[in-house]
């Protein structure tokens, strides 16, 4: 997820240096997007991934 989030942000600055707005816009938005998906996923596996029932 943070991979794609990052292709994402580098497309958007690929484009916004070629003057194309608003392809650099969208991809910006979805890079944003992504990101934030990403930390939400990150936070609740490290609340909830260390809870592990000891093994008989």
């Amino acid at each position: 997820m943070l991979y794609w989030s990052l292709v994402f942000l580098i497309v958007a600055l690929i484009a916004a240096l070629l003057g194309f707005g608003g392809i650099a816009g969208t991809a910006a938005s979805i890079a944003q997007v992504l990101f934030v998906v990403f930390l939400v996923l990150f936070i609740l596996s490290l609340l909830f991934g260390g809870v592990r029932r000891p093994s008989a």
